[in-house]
């Protein structure tokens, strides 16, 4: 019996695949690059600079209920000075209330009142003051009427309640700084630097 034998043309050759690296030019990361670090910056920094900035406009009147029982506005709180209305998130953010005593000092050596305002109930706003030992009262602005006619409301997400901003009032009742912070409490020198440095 014969064997079989195949013709010499018959045999395949081991395939190798070779496969072309695709190369990403350098400059292409940059479309992601770029915005990263922009919106890492507003992370890191902390400030937010508001698109619509209020500054050199006339401050909104107010007249509110505070948590030690008195009514405030505005002409009330400009009377010593500046006045440095601070808006925060409130109940459930303790920094929000530890902001206070940390820079309330620094800005009253300076000429300027600090105004904190909270849009949850003066019960509930009271027994969280209390149980960080704050006696400052506590503006408050229940129905949100404050909140939205500075803009507060709808900052880094916070649909409902303001998050963690400040406006500087003058004496001619004119605001002369706003700021947003990510973070939920703000340490002295670093609000002072960011007053110091407002345009």
């Amino acid at each position: 019996m014969t064997p079989k034998t195949k013709s010499p043309g018959s045999k395949r050759p081991p395939t190798t695949t070779t496969r072309a690296k695709s190369r990403v030019p350098w400059w292409s990361w940059l479309a992601i690059l770029v915005p990263v670090a922009a919106l890492s910056a507003v992370v890191f920094v902390g400030i937010e600079d508001p698109e619509d900035s209020a500054v050199g406009t006339p401050a909104p009147e107010f007249d509110l209920l505070a948590t030690d029982g008195s009514r405030y506005d505005l002409d009330g709180v400009l009377e010593e000075g500046y006045a440095l209305l601070y808006f925060s998130m409130g109940p459930g953010c303790d920094g929000c209330f530890l902001q206070i005593p940390e820079v309330e000092e620094s800005l009253m050596s300076r000429g300027i009142k600090l105004v904190p305002i909270m849009v949850d109930s003066a019960v509930v706003v009271s027994t969280e003051a209390q149980r960080f030992g704050i006696s400052t009262p506590i503006l408050i602005d229940g129905d949100r009427t404050v909140s939205n006619a500075y803009g507060m409301i709808g900052v880094y997400g916070h649909q409902d309640r303001p998050s963690h901003s400040f406006i500087l009032v003058d004496q001619n009742r004119q605001i002369a700084w706003e700021a947003h912070y990510a973070e939920m409490f703000v340490p002295t020198d670093q609000l002072l630097a960011d007053l110091d440095n407002r345009t």
